[in-house]
């Protein structure tokens, strides 16, 4: 693993340790914590996810998105309820750095399946004031385009076979960094 994703991975679990009231070791300071960056922050428990927030546009610092995102997968994610300091020794925090999201122009969704690159695009979809998002990582449990466009839609609140011309596609890809199971 490489030096930025020890760094990451050190302040996300530090982050959230010192607001559980524990401290953590001290991270060095790399000169790309300073650039703006978008991450999420994955916590996972034996495997099953146990967290996950983050952002899709690069607005602020990468060690204060890092930081932000690490409290919010912890503290946050409506779909939990707040990690304890009992749990934080066995969740696995993994992180992922965004590289900006380019539109993918499609005509249909036929042409949108075509153009999806499994294993490799993370995608985000808007339309009509919803929003969501699947990290690459999600191919691993949704390894069939159809399958995983339409899951993404259900998780913006859309029927499965939901499309419209003004449905909106993005697609970006990750650096990721993950802790030894824990």
């Amino acid at each position: 693993m490489d030096e930025l994703g020890q760094v990451l991975l050190q302040l996300a679990r530090r982050s959230i340790g010192e607001a559980l009231g524990e401290a953590g070791p001290a991270t060095p300071d790399l000169p790309a914590l300073h650039e703006n960056a978008a991450t999420f922050v994955t916590l996972t428990q034996a495997g099953e996810l146990r967290g996950c927030i983050g952002s899709l546009e690069a607005h602020r610092p990468l060690i204060d998105d890092i930081r932000a995102n690490a409290r919010a997968a912890a503290f946050r994610d409506p779909r939990f309820p707040p990690l304890t300091r009992d749990e934080l020794a066995r969740t696995r925090v993994e992180v992922s750095l965004l590289s900006p999201a380019e539109p993918l122009f499609v005509t249909d969704e036929a042409d949108a399946l075509t153009r999806l690159r499994p294993q490799v695009d993370g995608l985000i979809l808007a339309v009509g004031g919803r929003r969501a998002t699947f990290l690459p990582q999600v191919w691993e449990q949704l390894p069939e385009p159809a399958v995983f466009l339409a899951r993404l839609k259900q998780k913006a609140g859309l029927p499965a076979a939901y499309w419209s011309p003004e449905l909106r596609l993005w697609r970006y890809t990750v650096q990721k960094w993950q802790e030894s199971p824990r």
